[in-house]
């Protein structure tokens, strides 16, 4: 068993079997020479975020829909630059563990298009995010340094911070739509 510690308070620990998995992310967790280029990577991570985010608002139809991608475009501005106050040694990343509420475990994928709702987004954020956070603790379990280990699952945090949000809105959002 590798060590791995518990990321969203789900994962235990990942076997030799498993590091198969993590093949399908396209990155060498042994590319990484230092935390700063970590840091480099997931900051690179929170600009295609941020990219990401203002394609959609250019796609969609909606003003609402509009005014909420451009305001989730600027949060990954904020993460970015929480980021490189990190690299810079201003700022230090929160270890403050936080529960995965894993409803994007039980929620359909969403394709975005033009016509998409809030529901919708909250979809497409959560998965997104909570992609991010499987990439970063898959590359804690593999990584050889401790301190790399620890930095990966401390962005595997930050990124279940995200995806909580998008959680909680989207499961606000659903309870509103039964009553």
């Amino acid at each position: 068993m590798l060590p791995f510690g518990q990321v969203g308070g789900r994962i235990q620990g990942m076997d030799k079997g498993d590091i198969t998995q993590v093949a399908k992310w396209d990155y060498d967790v042994r590319k990484f020479k230092s935390v700063d280029e970590i840091l480099d990577f997931a900051i690179s991570r929170e600009i295609d975020a941020e990219a990401f985010y203002k394609e959609l608002a250019e796609m969609v139809e909606s003003p609402k829909m509009v005014k909420v991608l451009s305001d989730l475009a600027a949060e990954e501005v904020e993460h970015k630059e929480k980021l490189e106050a990190v690299k810079a040694g201003k700022k230090e990343i929160g270890d403050r563990e936080v529960g995965d509420l894993e409803i994007v475990d039980y929620v359909k994928d969403v394709k975005h298009h033009p016509k998409m709702n809030y529901i919708d987004l909250l979809v497409v954020g959560m998965k997104k995010e909570g992609t991010s956070r499987r990439l970063y603790a898959d590359l804690a379990a593999i990584a050889q340094k401790q301190e790399f280990k620890d930095i990966f699952l401390k962005l595997a945090q930050e990124e279940t911070k995200h995806k909580q949000r998008f959680e909680l809105d989207y499961d606000l959002m659903k309870f509103r739509t039964v009553q």
